[in-house]
């Protein structure tokens, strides 16, 4: 046996929170929503491409935000995805810990870590 790939990264949010996720990852960062099968969207959240994978927003009972785990999506520019960020009302905290690799973390709109990596 042996893993081939990676299809999805799944975070959680609250319930109700589906259109502040669209404004944010679709909107504000470009990301195609995919519709969720009919039996999951009862479930609520949203689902969205990422380049060949998926990011998918899953309803969780008692939500907390991730405040330490994230996704890391790749930006053809990341000085444009930071001023959008920034014009959207995000916050951009920049992260030079890993030479020669340009970075910034975010917060999506229910307060989950999201980092933005340049190709």
């Amino acid at each position: 046996m042996s893993v081939v790939g990676l299809h999805h990264v799944q975070i959680a949010c609250p319930a109700g929170s589906e259109d502040r996720l669209r404004a944010f990852y679709s909107g504000v960062l470009g990301l195609p929503e995919i519709p969720k099968p009919p039996v999951l969207a009862a479930r609520g959240g949203v689902w969205f491409r990422v380049g060949d994978h998926e990011l998918h927003c899953g309803v969780e009972g008692g939500f907390r935000p991730a405040l330490k785990a994230h996704p890391c999506l790749l930006v053809e520019d990341i000085e444009s995805v930071a001023a959008a960020v920034a014009e959207a009302g995000g916050e951009v905290r920049w992260d030079e810990a890993i030479p020669g690799t340009r970075r910034f973390h975010t917060d999506d709109p229910v307060g989950n870590r999201v980092e933005l990596q340049q190709a």
